[in-house]
């Protein structure tokens, strides 16, 4: 009578380690593509912005701040600020995607110290996938102040985006032959509601991955905390 095989109980913990290994490299190579998109986009916009400055500033000094420079200014800046909108809600989603990569890495340590209980005092970023692991692997912290979010870079094409458009508001009050205090005035509001309806962009969308963000290993006690401090 033939003996069964030797079953290695070793096996299935290596095949799970293999598996997830190779689920963790392929969440990384996103996260590259995603971040190389990033720059690639936000370079490609502020390339177009600074040519268009030059081009515009050439004109300056050939005809003045007459009708030439009006016309070639209501020509180009609408299409700069066409891809400054475009760039800054690509952006956006870019950092939803990758928070949600983060999050996929962030479940995988978790399972990488289920298989080895004694792991997490080596890790420095986190093996839960609650708010404040989340940003503790952003910024190895558990909470992260105002200057960290400014600094991002929506924030910052959105902001130039603001300012793009009260500019062309500025020039177009201009062409109609309002005066300089009404110039100032209308670019000035247009900035502002502009900056205003970008935030509230961003916050909606923020807002919406909150609703669909549901944790499967927080930290104990953090359950009910989660997405209160996302974005």
């Amino acid at each position: 009578m033939a003996l069964p095989p030797q079953v290695n109980r070793n096996e299935p913990t290596a095949l799970r380690a293999q598996i997830l290994g190779v689920e963790h490299w392929s969440l990384l190579a996103s996260r590259s593509l995603i971040w190389q998109e990033v720059f690639s986009r936000t370079g490609t916009f502020l390339t177009i912005l600074s040519a268009t400055v030059v081009a515009l500033s050439l004109v300056v000094q050939a005809a003045g701040f007459g009708g030439n420079f009006r016309t070639i200014a209501l020509l180009v800046l609408p299409l700069v600020l066409l891809v400054g909108l475009t760039t800054f809600t690509r952006l956006v989603e870019a950092d939803i995607e990758d928070a949600w990569l983060v999050i996929g890495m962030n479940r995988l340590r978790h399972a990488y110290v289920e298989l080895v209980p004694d792991l997490d005092r080596y890790l420095v970023t986190g093996h839960h996938d609650d708010e404040a692991s989340l940003l503790q692997t952003y910024s190895f912290r558990r909470r992260v102040g105002l200057t960290h979010l400014l600094a991002g870079s929506p924030v910052v094409v959105g902001i130039i985006d603001a300012v793009i458009s009260g500019v062309l508001t500025a020039i177009v009050c201009q062409s109609l032959g309002g005066p300089i205090p009404l110039q100032v005035t209308v670019g000035l509001i247009t900035t502002l509601g502009s900056a205003a309806g970008l935030c509230a962009l961003f916050v909606r969308r923020i807002g919406r991955f909150r609703r669909g963000f549901h944790p499967q290993f927080p930290r104990s006690g953090d359950r009910a905390a989660v997405g209160a401090g996302l974005g």
